[in-house]
């Protein structure tokens, strides 16, 4: 569906994109992840065909990028989209107008897109009266209104109460059911866990990592991560490095990587005589992935 070849580009002497390549199948769920300025709008902008690249090739169901391309893909901004005097049905027909829907057509796919976000029952509802979690299921409603191939969600839940970020994430589950190929940008690492198929993690304007998450996985030499609150930390990282255990910190916890399972018991019994206030076992998860790999390049 989407094949990004080798792409780049400046913006002066500072470049953004280095030679970014990914590939996205038809019916999947990729995230695309990054630190501020890594590179993640600037490919947004050149998708939409809103900039263009200095090299390198975009194709979108097989075409090159052009005006043509812009009614295959739709776009729910971080910032909605949306007139808020206005219902959400007038706003919906507005966009479709754009795209040029005839009345029939618009009718259909306002109806369609409504039900879709689990809106018709507020549809003469103008938005201002609509929580934020109604408003972002309508700014993506607005990006489904032509029948896209493609859709681009960048940061869909940021700003929602967990309960409109559920509501948004079964949304998001529902496109991928109906065939509709989604790019998705985020910060929450465990939206990316739950949501995607395969994540890319982009820095400086290149992939660093990519894969599904077992497949990132295999990045991190450990099978469990444990986090240890102790008053003698030189201690238990002198005793973790005896046993081969890399040391890491995140944040303010202490933690260790465990490169083979070991019963809560035998863990504690390597720090006999080290004074444990608490510890916790965890499952290797993508935030631990995602500041290694891209500390990594810092290092």
């Amino acid at each position: 569906m989407l094949h990004i070849n080798k792409l780049s580009k400046s913006y002066g002497k500072r470049p953004v994109l280095q030679d970014l390549s990914l590939h996205i199948s038809p019916g999947e769920i990729y995230g695309l992840l990054g630190p501020n300025g890594a590179g993640k709008t600037t490919t947004i902008n050149i998708l939409c065909n809103l900039s263009k690249a200095d090299s390198g090739e975009i194709r979108i169901n097989n075409q090159a990028v052009s005006e043509a391309t812009k009614k295959l893909v739709g776009v729910a901004p971080q910032e909605n989209l949306l007139y808020k005097t206005l219902s959400c049905e007038e706003n919906l027909n507005f966009f479709a107008r754009i795209y040029g829907l005839n009345s029939e057509q618009r009718r259909q796919q306002v109806k369609a897109c409504l039900e879709a976000v689990n809106l018709a029952s507020r549809a003469k509802s103008p938005v201002e009266t609509l929580s934020g979690g109604m408003q972002r299921r309508l700014n993506i409603a607005v990006a489904l209104v032509h029948q896209p191939k493609l859709v681009i969600l960048d940061e869909p839940t940021t700003g929602l109460d967990v309960e409109s970020r559920y509501e948004v994430w079964e949304l998001i589950r529902s496109l991928k059911d109906k065939g509709i190929t989604v790019l998705l940008t985020t910060h929450l690492l465990d939206e990316a866990e739950r949501l995607c198929q395969r994540i890319g993690i982009l820095k400086n304007g290149s992939i660093l990592a990519e894969g599904s998450l077992s497949q990132l996985r295999q990045l991190i030499p450990a099978v469990e991560v444990v986090v240890v609150q102790t008053s003698e930390e030189e201690r238990a990282i002198a005793r973790a490095k005896e046993y081969n255990f890399p040391v890491r910190r995140y944040g303010n916890d202490l933690a260790f990587w465990l490169p083979e399972p070991l019963e809560l018991k035998e863990i504690i019994a390597r720090f006999d005589g080290i004074p444990l206030d608490s510890i916790s076992r965890q499952a290797v998860r993508l935030e631990h992935i995602y500041v290694e790999v891209t500390n990594r390049l810092d290092a």
